[in-house]
């Protein structure tokens, strides 16, 4: 059997190429509003119900795709989840009313929201610890290539298709990524034919932390995983971090329109430059973790470093932000914003596999995607209510949100290292 150099980074490749799917796809709805919107005759009202929608949904799928995965594994997991998602933006093509939009709409989050735990289980089996941010960090740079050429590929498509078949190709994409994904995810790497017997080796051997034991394979509970304050530390800073991200991807171009009168076509031309920034510190932040640990550093001292790290980028950006007078001034500092962001969620979306091992760690993460999603809905309910007289109050909240997710690590999180999860008689 011909063998294959580097095969997990050919993995976590394919997860950030659907992560980048993932992104164009979701981003396709409001890029098409203001044409789907005249032909059908709907409203901003009736676009923010079905945004809504798709929100709630994704807090929901969140728990239920970690759980999914834990159960069937990451294999058929990411092909379930990718065959609704993809199906469902094909299937907007011909709706024509908020319900139906509303429907496809949620059922869009349903299979979108998976992608995050599957990617999280996918990263704790095939990467040592030391990598497990980087490769983290590889498939979250997905999310931010997918909002930089989103605009432009939808706009093309439009141009050449119109809306309907627009949706019909993207759902197309989705589902043209299930060939290679079925043929290199043939099993895990103890046993998997393509793998290297070094590569086997180091990862197996790299994936044992502190404290840890036997890997349990039953699928804890709920309520069991939530007695464990590690869980509630994973939660808590996904809370109060995510929102941060899910500001700039709903708000960033109305605010660019609002606070230096930016038309579609300078919003365009602009709104993709923050992205860049969180794509390069979302490779910094998995790298840097990983530099750390190389040089002697715990997991536990890097770890939270790194988080601290972005935090300490975030948080003067934010205040910054506020105030910048010239757009251009404004652009860069969301840049670094959204830079300080990655290096910080990288590293906390790799907590789950740090305490946990086995079928526990895609029921965190997807937990941990359920409460960032709660905070989303806050924040963004919150949103037109703070920026009637300027957006001062919308970056303000920002900031009070950086120490917030920061702490909780520590607070919460006490040393990184596995959790024993309790023996059942």
């Amino acid at each position: 059997m011909r063998k294959v150099k580097g095969l997990r980074w050919w993995i976590i490749s394919l997860i950030a190429l659907a992560t980048i799917i993932n992104y164009i796809d979701r981003g396709a709805l409001s890029i098409l509003w203001p044409n789907i919107s005249a032909d059908l005759g709907m409203t901003k009202e009736d676009y923010s119900l079905i945004a809504i929608m798709f929100t709630l949904a994704y807090a929901i799928s969140q728990t239920l795709s970690g759980r999914l995965y834990d159960w069937v594994g990451t294999r058929l997991g990411f092909v379930i989840s990718i065959t609704l998602w993809s199906i469902s933006i094909a299937l907007h093509a011909i709706a024509r009313s908020v319900t139906s939009f509303s429907l496809f709409r949620f059922l869009l989050g349903l299979g979108e929201a998976g992608n995050w735990p599957g990617a999280t289980k996918a990263v704790a089996e095939w990467f040592p610890i030391k990598d497990r941010a980087l490769a983290q960090g590889i498939f979250n740079a997905g999310a931010s290539i997918g909002s930089i050429i989103s605009p432009p590929l939808i706009a093309f498509l439009y141009l050449w298709l119109g809306w309907q078949a627009t949706f019909v190709v993207l759902g197309g994409l989705g589902l043209l990524w299930l060939i290679p994904w079925v043929i290199v995810y043939k099993a895990l790497p103890d046993r998997h034919p393509w793998l290297t017997e070094e590569e086997r080796q180091y990862i197996l051997s790299g994936q044992k932390i502190e404290g840890a034991e036997a890997e349990d394979e039953r699928v804890p509970g709920f309520w069991e995983l939530l007695s464990y304050k590690q869980t509630w530390s994973v939660l808590v800073s996904r809370f109060f971090l995510d929102p941060i991200w899910w500001l700039f991807v709903f708000w960033l171009p109305i605010y660019l329109h609002d606070r230096f009168g930016f038309d579609i076509q300078q919003i365009g031309l602009s709104a993709w430059v923050p992205y860049v920034g969180a794509a390069a510190g979302a490779l910094f932040g998995g790298w840097y973790a990983g530099f750390l640990m190389r040089r002697g550093w715990t997991v536990d001292k890097a770890r939270k470093w790194a988080i601290t790290l972005g935090g300490l980028i975030m948080l003067p950006g934010l205040l910054l932000t506020s105030i910048a007078a010239h757009p251009v001034v404004a652009v860069l500092l969301i840049a670094v914003v959204l830079f300080g962001f990655q290096v910080s969620i990288g590293n906390i979306q790799t907590l789950p596999s740090d305490f946990y091992s086995g079928k526990a760690v895609g029921s965190v993460a997807g937990m941990g995607g359920t409460t960032a999603a709660l905070g989303v809905i806050i924040t963004t309910w919150l949103v037109p209510k703070l920026v009637v007289a300027s957006y001062v109050p919308f970056f303000l909240m920002g900031a009070m949100l950086v120490p917030l997710g920061v702490l909780s690590v520590y607070v919460l999180g006490g040393r990184i290292r596995r959790v024993p999860l309790r023996r059942r008689p």
